[in-house]
């Protein structure tokens, strides 16, 4: 979502960039749980916790990552009245409700939400900010060309990855039984249980999981320990938050398998091996 995303989550005690600082802690691909942290991180700061953002995410990541690690980590900074107090008023379903205003605009929200959207939110949603990466040449290749079975595993709901799906023209060539989104399972990455599941289905013995985010290359590695009568390759993307030498080096810091520009670069690679 990038920076569609990172216009969303904004506040003055976060900077668009700190975004980035959740997602390499882990545990956050479910966007809303992400915000629902940020937001935390607020609410806790108005209530004296003092540590900085860098410090509150490292303590994420020491945890194992994600929204429970985040509470333990105001919790043992503010104590448990402080903490009483911030979650009273801490309304996640209203951040949701929210967040899928901004992001779906108008007409989706009605039509996926079913609800109707609140006046000074009304618009035509970041949604449509998306860009489209895949390029036709890549598409084909992956579909046609490459003698391999091409699966998706994604954080977004089911309806929202039909979406995405349609408009990189994959929607009508990946079934339905080779897809894994948030509404298929409940622990969500790096859990392997959702790229084992495709493993199997695709009876595959090698397994290649191309994304943008550390947590897909942790989902590679953790099902390579789930599943080792298969070999699992993660490979990180410098298109969405990681970019750069930085973004690179955090990739080759969790092991992955191969780092690329763009997914566009992904026919050579595999060619080359």
């Amino acid at each position: 979502i990038r920076d569609v995303y990172k216009r969303q989550v904004y506040d003055p005690t976060i900077r668009k960039d700190d975004i980035q600082q959740f997602k390499d802690a882990g545990g956050f691909n479910n966007d809303w749980e992400l915000t629902y942290a940020a937001a935390l991180y607020v609410l806790a700061t108005g209530e004296g916790y003092d540590a900085s953002l860098e410090a509150f995410t490292d303590e994420i990541a020491a945890a194992g990552g994600g929204l429970e690690a985040a509470e333990s980590a105001v919790r043992d900074g503010i104590g448990a009245q402080a903490t009483k107090r911030v979650t009273d008023r801490w309304n996640r379903e209203r951040l949701r409700d929210i967040f899928q205003q901004l992001y779906l605009g108008d007409e989706l929200y009605q039509a996926l939400e079913g609800g109707e959207p609140d006046d000074d939110l009304r618009q035509e949603g970041f949604i449509h900010d998306e860009p489209v990466i895949l390029d036709e040449e890549t598409r084909n290749w992956l579909l046609d060309e490459a003698g391999v079975s091409v699966g998706v595993l994604t954080g977004r709901p089911e309806a929202e990855a039909e979406i995405a799906l349609d408009r990189v023209g994959l929607a009508g060539d990946i079934p339905v039984e080779h897809r894994f989104t948030m509404d298929d399972w409940d622990e969500g990455k790096p859990h392997p249980h959702a790229l084992t599941t495709l493993a199997e289905r695709f009876d595959a013995d090698s397994v290649v999981f191309v994304g943008d985010t550390l947590d897909d290359v942790r989902t590679a590695t953790n099902a390579s320990e789930a599943d080792p009568s298969r070999a699992y390759y993660g490979i990180g993307v410098l298109t969405g938050g990681l970019t750069g030498a930085e973004g690179r080096q955090k990739y080759d810091n969790e092991n992955a398998a191969a780092v690329l520009e763009s997914i566009n670069d992904l026919p050579a690679l595999l060619t080359d091996e």
